[in-house]
């Protein structure tokens, strides 16, 4: 069963095309993770917060990947990181369009 990864924390910057180029390794990196079928990297400038919702074939690597993510995020000094796993109702999400796919 599909399971949701969901991540955020406080971040400067920066912001769009800039974050893209700068963390376009990372996401190299990020793409090739066992059992991810995507991630979508969210950000917010007014709040001052980024991060990202990630769908996992498996909870095992989704709990596999969130301990890597967030031993690299606290590595970097990062605090106030607030992060979730959820099940998905696959019933309900395929009324309004899941497929499970990218």
């Amino acid at each position: 069963m599909p399971v949701v990864f969901q991540v955020d924390f406080p971040f400067n910057g920066p912001w769009g095309e800039d974050l893209a180029a700068a963390m376009a390794d990372l996401a190299a990196d990020i793409a090739g993770e066992p059992g991810l079928i995507w991630k979508i990297w969210t950000e917010n400038p007014d709040t001052g917060r980024a991060g990202g919702v990630y769908l996992f074939e498996t909870g095992e690597a989704a709990r596999n990947y969130a301990a890597k993510h967030l031993e690299r995020l606290e590595a970097f000094g990062v605090s106030g990181i607030v992060h979730h796993q959820f099940q998905i109702n696959e019933s309900l999400s395929g009324i309004t369009r899941f497929t499970g796919k990218g």
